[in-house]
C-alpha cells in the first residue's frame, strides 16, 4: 500500500529464489523461526475468541456477486447486496467453520442459519448445528453436527447486504460533483483487514485463493475488477459484468470499482481511469507514459515478466491511503496519480512517479509472493519503498532519485526510530493479532526504515549481488532461505547474523570515531539520552555496523564494527579529516572528536545532520551551528535540503523562546535567496535540483525574515487575486507563495484561497491551497478551518487529518488543534492508528511542563475510556520530554552563539 497518513510531503522472510550459482539472501529470521502452525491460539476451546484463523481449513476459490446501489434507499442509506460461495478444503479434522465477516447483514436460511453448506466432488457435508456472528473477532461462526473430513472440499454459501458507507474502508462510496451534478463511485480498500466488510472470506494474507467476481451496476457506469472483463449482460435495467478468475492471491489485494469514469490506454493494456474532466484535461497522460517504462524496469529487475494481462490504475476522489497495489487494478487518491503540467509542480511529478513505482513494485514483491502474516509487513512495504526510487531513477535519470531517498526516507526513519517507544521492523507473530495492531504497523518504521535497511544491505553486498538474489519464483508466501554467500562478497558474518540485529531490535546506533586514537564505539541513539527503550533486546542494542569511510577525500573502503568498542588504526590522524557513513549508506548516525569536527567544517564537507546529535547530548550545540556557516556559498540542493530538515527543529522549539526571532539566520539564507528570487519563470532551462533550490530559497527566506521575501509573495498572490483566471505563480513556487501570502494577509486573502480550493479541478492544486489556508495568523480563521475539517461536505474525510496537523504546525494554531483533538477524541477513536499518528504530529512542538502534564493527563483519560495503549501518545510524551531537556540545556548557548555571530 502506498503511504498512509504520515505528515510529510508526501505519502528472510521473503520468498527469494536462487538459480544455480546465485546467492539467496535471508532478510529475516523471525526469532526462533516459528512457523504459522506454531502460533498457538489464545483460547483453545472457544476458538472464535481468537483473532487468528485456525489452520483447519484452506480456501480454494470464491464466487462473489455484488450489487452496489449508487442512490439512497428509502431509509436514506447507500447499500450493496450480494451473494458469495467459498470453496475450501479441510486440512485438519474439525466441526467448526470460522470465516471472517464484519458489518454484514445475512439473509437467514429456512433453518434460521446464516449460511448453507454442501460438499464438492462427492464429499458429504455435515448438517449445520448452529451459526452466529462473533462481533469482536469479526467472524461468522458455523458449528456443525459432525466433523469435516480431511482432504474433502466443501462449499459455503451466503447472501447478505451491507452499507456502502463513506468510511474509506472495505466496499465504500466516494462522491464528487461534476457540472453541478453529484456523482457516486462504489470502490474498495481491503488492506489490511476489510475484505470481510464486502463478503465473508478467510481474510488473512496466507489464505490465498482464486476469485470469480461479478458486479451488477447501473447502465451508465463501467465496472472494473482485478481480472479482465469477460462478458457484460444488459437486462435493460442494470448491467451484469463478469471478470476472468484472478490469479491465486490474498484477500487484501481484491479491488472492484463501479463508476462513470473514462480511461486512456496503451496497446499493452495499460489504462488510466479517472473523472471524465480530469482525463479530458490530460491529467492522466503522464501516469500512462511512465507506467510502461517502470514496468519494463521491474521486469528486468526481477527477471520475471509482468504476471497479468492488464494493468489498470484508477484515481479516486476519496481514498484513505496514497495508493493500493491491488493486483491488476491499482487504486490511488487523485493527487498520487494525476498530473497537470500547467498546475502541478516538480514535487507533484516526483510524488506521482514514486507512488506509481511503489505500487508497480508490489505486482511481484507482495502480490506474486506474499508475507505469511502482518508481522513482516516491513519487508513488503520497505522493499517496495526502496525499489520505487530505483524504478523512477531508471525512468527519470536526471532526477537523482537515489540521492533523494536519503532526505525522503532515511532522515524520516531516523527521527521516529530515535524514540524509546519505537518498535522493531519484525515482531513475533503473536504480538500482532487484532486489526488495530495490524493497522498500527503502517508507519514510518515499516516503510522508511524498512527501505533504509534494505538500502544498507544492498550497499554492503553491492547492488548487483543484491539483485542477483531476487529471481522471483512461483512461491505463494515469503519463506526463509539459507544464505549461501557469494565468494566475491567479504562479510564478517552471514547476512542473517548481520541483518537480524537491524530487523529484530528497534532503533539504531550512533557511531563515534576518535581520530586522535583510532577508537570506534557504538551506542543506541535515543533522542533523550537519559531515556530507556521500552523493550529488551537479545542483542543488547548492539549492531554489526558497515562503515564506508574516506580520509581527506580518498575512499578507504568498508570497515565493520562488530563490538561495542574497537580500534581501527587507519582512522587515527592528527591532520586529515575523516568522514564515515559516506552517502549515508548505513542506517546510523556518526559523531567525531572535536578536532575532526573542526577539520570537517573547515573543509565544508559536513554531513548536515548534526542537530540530532545535539538533541541527544552527543555533541555541543555550537559545533552544529558552526556547520551552517558555509551554506551562504552553497548552491547544491542536497546540503540545503538536509540542513533545512534538521534546522526545522529550531523553528519547532524556539517559538517558545522569547528572544529568538529567526532573523539572525538571514546571514546564511540571504545570498541564496538573492540568487533565486528573480527567476520565477526560468525553470525550463535549469537543472531539476535548481528548481528545488528556488523553492527552498523562497520558503526559507520568508520564514527567516529575509527583507523583501514576504512582499514578493504578497505581490504575486495579489496579482492572482486581481485576475483569478490567470495565475502568475509558477507551479513549483505555489506552496511557499500561497502560504506566506495568506500568513501575511487577512480575511480577504484567506477567503480567496478557500474559494480557489473549492473550485479547483486539480487535486495537486487543491492540496497546495489546503495547506496554505493553515498558514493564516488569524486565530478565528484557524478555528473555523478546524470546524470545516469535520464537515465532509467542506473537507474530504481523506484530507481532514492533514488539515488538523497543518494547523498544529502553525504556532498560532497549535493549541487550537490540540484542543480540537481532545474534544473529538471519541469521533476519531482513540485506539485507531490514525489517532496515534495525529497525536504525535499535533504535539511535536510541545516543550513545556504544562504541555507534558496535559499529555500525561490525556493518556490517563483515554486509558480510562478503554482505548488501551496508543503508541503515538507514548511517543509524544517521550518527544516532549526530550524537547524540554533540549531547550533547558541549549537556550543559553544558542543565544550566545547567535550574539557572537551577529557581532
Amino acid at each position: 500500500m502506498g503511504k498512509v497518513f504520515y505528515i510529510s510531503r508526501r505519502t528472510g522472510i521473503v520468498v527469494i529464489v536462487a538459480a544455480a550459482a546465485v546467492i539467496i539472501i535471508a532478510l529475516t529470521v523471525v526469532y526462533a523461526q516459528k512457523s504459522r502452525n506454531e502460533v498457538k491460539p489464545v483460547n483453545d476451546t472457544e476458538v472464535w475468541k481468537n483473532y487468528r484463523l485456525p489452520t483447519s481449513l484452506a480456501p480454494v476459490y470464491y464466487n462473489v456477486t455484488l450489487w452496489p446501489r449508487l442512490v439512497m434507499d428509502a431509509n436514506g442509506m447507500y447499500i450493496f447486496t450480494g451473494h458469495s460461495g467459498a470453496a475450501f478444503t479441510c486440512v485438519n479434522e474439525t466441526d467448526l467453520i470460522l470465516i471472517h465477516s464484519n458489518k454484514l447483514n445475512f439473509t437467514l436460511t429456512r433453518g434460521g442459519h446464516h449460511a448453507m453448506l454442501r460438499g464438492l466432488s462427492g464429499a458429504k457435508a455435515p448438517a449445520i448445528k448452529k451459526t452466529w456472528l462473533e462481533v469482536e473477532t469479526q467472524y461468522l461462526v458455523v458449528q456443525l453436527s459432525e466433523k469435516l473430513q480431511v482432504g474433502s472440499t466443501y462449499w459455503l454459501y451466503t447472501e447478505f447486504r451491507g452499507e456502502l458507507a463513506d468510511d474509506l474502508h472495505g466496499f465504500y462510496r466516494s462522491e464528487y460533483v461534476e457540472d453541478g451534478v453529484k456523482k457516486v463511485v462504489a470502490t474498495t480498500q481491503m488492506e489490511p483487514t476489510d475484505a470481510r466488510k464486502a463478503f465473508p472470506c478467510f481474510d488473512e494474507p496466507a489464505m490465498k485463493a482464486v476469485f470469480h467476481m461479478t458486479l451488477i451496476h447501473p447502465l451508465d457506469t463501467v465496472a472494473l475488477a482485478n481480472g479482465t472483463k469477460t462478458t457484460t449482460l444488459n437486462n435493460q435495467q442494470v448491467l451484469q459484468t463478469q471478470f476472468e478468475p484472478t490469479e491465486k492471491m490474498s484477500t487484501y489485494l481484491l479491488a472492484f470499482v463501479v463508476s462513470d469514469f473514462i480511461s486512456i490506454k496503451t496497446p499493452a493494456e495499460i489504462r488510466i481511469y479517472a473523472r471524465r474532466k480530469a482525463i479530458e484535461a490530460g491529467q492522466g497522460e503522464y501516469a500512462l507514459n511512465i507506467t510502461g517504462r517502470i514496468l519494463d524496469f521491474f521486469q528486468n529487475y526481477y527477471n520475471s515478466k509482468y504476471p497479468l494481462r492488464k494493468s489498470d490504475q484508477i484515481a479516486l476522489p476519496d481514498f484513505s491511503a496514497g495508493a493500493m497495489e491491488n493486483w491488476g487494478l491499482i487504486t490511488y487518491r487523485e493527487a498520487a496519480l494525476l498530473y497537470d503540467p500547467s498546475m502541478s509542480s516538480n514535487g507533484d511529478k516526483e510524488a506521482v512517479s514514486t507512488v506509481i513505482s511503489h505500487e508497480l513494485a508490489h505486482m511481484w514483491f507482495g502480490n506474486l509472493v506474499t508475507m505469511k502474516w502482518w508481522n513482516d509487513l516491513w519487508l513488503n512495504e520497505g522493499f517496495a519503498t526502496y525499489v520505487s526510487y530505483l524504478g523512477v531513477n531508471d525512468a527519470q535519470p536526471t532526477w537523482n532519485m537515489k540521492d533523494l531517498m536519503v532526505l525522503e526516507e532515511v532522515h524520516k526513519a531516523f527521527a521516529v526510530d530515535a524514540l524509546p517507544y519505537s518498535h522493531p521492523l519484525s515482531s513475533r507473530e503473536e504480538e500482532v493479532n487484532t486489526p488495530t495492531q495490524i493497522n498500527a504497523l503502517f508507519n514510518s518504521i515499516t516503510y522508511s526504515k524498512g527501505a533504509a535497511v534494505l538500502r544498507m544491505l544492498s550497499g554492503f553486498l553491492s547492488e548487483p549481488v543484491f539483485v542477483s538474489g531476487l529471481s522471483v519464483g512461483h512461491f505463494e508466501t515469503y519463506t526463509v532461505n539459507v544464505v549461501d554467500s557469494d565468494p566475491a562478497v567479504k562479510l564478517p558474518a552471514s547476512v542473517t547474523e548481520i541483518m537480524n540485529r537491524w530487523i529484530l531490535q528497534m532503533g539504531y546506533p550512533v557511531v563515534t570515531i576518535d581520530t586522535q586514537t583510532g577508537r570506534i564505539s557504538q551506542k543506541h541513539f535515543l533522542l533523550d539520552s537519559e531515556s530507556e527503550p521500552d523493550r529488551p533486546s537479545v542483542y543488547n542494542y548492539q549492531w554489526f555496523v558497515p562503515i564506508k569511510w574516506m580520509k581527506s577525500g580518498t575512499a578507504m573502503g568498508q570497515h565493520w564494527l562488530l563490538e561495542k568498542t574497537a580500534t581501527h588504526e587507519p582512522m587515527r590522524t592528527n591532520s586529515e579529516w575523516v568522514l564515515a557513513n559516506v552517502n549515508v549508506s548505513g542506517f546510523y548516525r556518526v559523531n567525531y572528536d572535536s578536532q575532526n569536527w573542526q577539520r570537517l567544517i573547515s573543509q565544508l564537507t559536513s554531513d548536515h545532520s548534526v542537530i540530532h546529535l545535539v538533541m541527544a547530548k552527543i555533541i555541543n550545540i555550537t559545533v552544529a551551528l558552526s556547520a551552517t556557516r558555509y551554506l551562504s556559498e552553497e548552491r547544491e540542493y542536497m546540503p540545503w535540503g538536509s540542513t533545512i530538515k534538521n534546522l526545522d527543529y529550531f523553528f519547532q522549539i524556539h517559538v517558545y523562546l522569547d528572544c529568538f526571532n529567526h532573523t539572525s539566520l538571514c546571514t546564511v539564507v540571504l545570498k541564496i535567496y538573492i540568487s533565486y528570487r528573480t527567476l520565477p519563470h526560468s525553470h525550463l532551462t535549469v537543472t531539476y535540483f535548481y528548481r528545488y533550490n528556488q523553492v527552498n530559497a523562497i520558503s526559507f527566506g520568508c520564514r527567516t525574515g529575509v527583507e523583501g521575501c514576504v512582499n514578493l509573495t504578497k505581490t504575486w498572490y495579489r496579482q492572482w487575486m486581481e485576475n483569478p483566471d490567470k495565475n502568475p505563480i509558477h507551479p513549483n513556487l505555489k506552496m511557499p507563495v500561497y502560504c506566506n501570502a495568506i500568513a501575511a494577509g487577512g480575511v480577504e486573502e484567506w477567503e480567496f484561497g478557500w474559494k480557489m480550493y473549492k473550485n479547483s479541478s486539480s487535486a495537486t492544486e487543491a492540496d497546495k491551497l489546503m495547506y496554505a489556508l493553515s498558514c493564516t495568523k488569524t486565530p478565528w480563521l484557524l478555528k473555523r478551518y478546524l470546524d470545516y475539517a469535520f464537515d465532509p461536505d467542506l473537507i474530504r474525510k481523506q484530507d481532514a487529518p492533514f488539515v488538523i496537523v497543518y494547523i498544529a504546525n502553525n504556532v498560532v494554531g497549535q493549541s487550537l488543534a490540540w484542543d480540537f483533538i481532545r474534544e473529538h477524541v471519541f469521533e476519531y477513536g482513540g485506539s485507531s492508528p490514525l489517532f496515534g499518528r495525529l497525536i504525535l504530529s499535533v504535539t511535536n512542538r510541545f516543550s513545556t511542563e504544562l504541555e507534558l502534564n496535559q499529555l500525561q493527563q490525556f493518556k490517563k483519560e483515554t486509558a480510562a475510556a478503554g482505548f488501551g495503549s496508543v503508541l503515538g501518545l507514548d511517543q509524544a510524551i517521550e518527544t516532549t520530554k526530550a524537547n524540554m531537556k533540549w531547550v533547558a540545556e541549549n537556550k543559553e548557548q544558542v543565544m550566545r552563539w547567535l550574539s557572537e555571530e551577529l557581532a
